[in-house]
């Protein structure tokens, strides 16, 4: 080899390191300032609380015990408005969501009987986690934690220009804001607004099924190109509004194992399941579901290994609670 062509054959390869060193230089600076634009997006003055969580870790799959809490600082201690469970698959590349209907009876480890979301007022995130290891065997490792404002910031975060949801009625009946029917796009509010509409035939289960299309809607946003690339914005932007016992680096080591292999659908299961419950009213607790504990734990652990048998229930507890 001639010494010339040696030498174009160096040139050549260290005008590719150098271009190649300037793409990883710009995309580093490119997260790090979306990670900061979104940490500036949030509260300074929101304060990240601790809570005790003993979740039994699971080497193969990441499951996350999902609360949303209407927290409200003259009101004390609150009850869970919406309570899910939330499963990856990272070698598989599946998702799947366990919604747990709020108004279920059970009894409360160390407590008596109450309905389930009373388990996160008296012992917050590890009560509910050792209530639901109780009734359905669940070993959940992480909890999250968010309240209706940081979620409906943290919508903002990812699309400014609103989620699209095909509203399928007229709501405005205790949501804060009037949705008119039809394909839309909808603002961290509004959404919020659609996610906690209970006033019709539905009910609590209209309710679930609806925060299950959200949270289907925000993975497709979360999965598209400009959402990818507002990762680091929404992770910064949930510093204050999440309450979490994923660190930053998991939170980061979840999204990029999420981005390269994108679950197709978002699977999704309603407990308690059809044909599984009735409609009880118990002194100082009002109206709740009375379950059939065995059934609806089957359905579940079915349910994660992948045989969908059992379908979600459709209707419907009159509850008295807004």
């Amino acid at each position: 080899m001639s010494r010339q062509k040696s030498y174009k054959r160096r040139n050549r390869f260290c005008k590719i390191s150098a271009a190649f060193l300037l793409v990883l230089v710009a995309a580093a600076g490119y997260l790090t300032f979306q990670y900061q634009e979104g940490i500036s997006m949030a509260d300074p003055e929101e304060q990240h609380k601790e809570y005790e969580f003993n979740g039994e870790k699971n080497l193969d799959k990441i499951n996350v015990l999902l609360m949303g809490v209407d927290e409200r600082p003259d009101e004390g201690r609150s009850r869970t408005d919406s309570i899910m469970v939330a499963q990856y698959d990272p070698k598989e590349g599946t998702a799947k969501v366990i919604s747990v209907m709020r108004d279920i009876y059970t009894e409360i480890p160390g407590y008596k009987n109450y309905k389930i979301n009373t388990a996160f007022y008296l012992g917050g995130p590890e009560l509910l986690r050792e209530t639901l290891k109780q009734d359905f065997d669940l070993d959940i490792e992480y909890y999250a934690l968010i309240d209706f404002t940081g979620f409906e910031k943290m919508v903002d975060a990812l699309a400014p220009d609103g989620i699209q949801i095909d509203v399928e009625k007229k709501m405005s009946a205790n949501i804060g804001v009037s949705l008119e029917p039809g394909l839309q796009r909808l603002n961290g509010k509004e959404l919020l607004g659609y996610a906690r509409f209970r006033k019709d035939a539905e009910a609590d289960f209209g309710r679930v099924r609806r925060q299950q299309q959200v949270i289907n809607a925000l993975k497709s946003e979360l999965l598209s190109v400009n959402g990818v690339a507002k990762l680091p914005k929404l992770i910064g932007a949930a510093q204050s509004y999440i309450h979490t016992n994923l660190q930053t680096g998991e939170l980061f080591n979840i999204m990029q194992s999420v981005t390269l292999h994108p679950p197709e659908t978002l699977e999704t299961l309603t407990i308690p399941i059809e044909n599984s419950f009735s409609n009880e009213r118990y002194e100082g607790v009002g109206l709740a579901l009375n379950i059939d504990f065995v059934t609806n734990k089957e359905a579940i652990h079915s349910f994660l290994k992948g045989d969908q048998s059992k379908e979600p229930v459709q209707f419907s507890l009159e509850s008295e609670e807004a």
